[in-house]
């Protein structure tokens, strides 16, 4: 809890200096409306090697009733069917397993594919997706290497992504989808990616004072 708390004064202190730029990288979000087929949502794709997550699924489908689409969960969440999807998507919601060391986004695997997306694979892609949220365990970390942090979010931002939420740590499913159904409530309401994250912080604060079920969530932002 010492790290923790840590953490959450570095990443107050952060959001205090750093609200204003970071609004600026989505300014020209603001008021933008997206079509169904712009708006990709995927939970708990099935996977023989990894645990179900019914939490991200109940997650996917309340997002995808947000914005009037319909959720990829489950057995119909493979790789090739979230791949022919991804490069079309504005907005990405990916509530699933991801292996942060490794710079994996697990999948559900089909004839065509091991439903691995790697970050090899991710950085062949060409994404013009406006935000991507990873929603699961430490999606926002990778590994440490000679040349920085390579991980997911890295990838997606090198494949053309401008704005990925990720988590620095684990946290539960219940505090997971509270909190990203105020944050697209807020998104809906101003498009802006940070304020929206400031504000869904802000809210779940109020309501729980335990900075581990809301802090996690950050953002790495690249303004085109």
């Amino acid at each position: 809890m010492k790290l923790i708390s840590k953490v959450f004064f570095c990443t107050t202190l952060l959001w205090n200096f750093l609200s204003p730029a970071l609004a600026q990288t989505t300014t020209g979000q603001n008021q933008k409306s997206y079509s169904n087929r712009e708006i990709l949502v995927v939970g708990n794709p099935k996977s023989p090697n990894f645990s179900p997550l019914p939490g991200a699924e109940k997650e996917a489908v309340s997002i995808a009733k947000l914005f009037h689409t319909q959720a990829l969960v489950g057995d119909a969440a493979t790789e090739t069917a979230v791949v022919q999807r991804l490069t079309q998507a504005r907005i990405i919601h990916l509530a699933t397993h991801v292996l942060p060391e490794a710079g994996v986004i697990v999948l559900a695997p089909s004839a065509q594919d091991d439903g691995l997306l790697t970050a090899e694979e991710i950085q062949e892609l060409h994404l013009k997706a406006d935000l991507v949220v990873l929603s699961g365990e430490r999606t926002a970390l990778g590994k440490i290497t000679g040349d920085g942090v390579i991980g997911v979010a890295r990838s997606l931002m090198a494949a053309g992504a401008t704005n990925i939420i990720g988590t620095l740590w684990s946290v539960s499913e219940q505090s997971t989808a509270k909190f990203m159904m105020e944050f697209y409530r807020q998104l809906q309401k101003t498009g802006d990616v940070a304020g929206a994250l400031r504000q869904a912080s802000l809210k779940m604060k109020q309501e729980n004072p335990n900075s581990r079920d809301w802090a996690a969530f950050t953002l790495i932002g690249s303004p085109k």
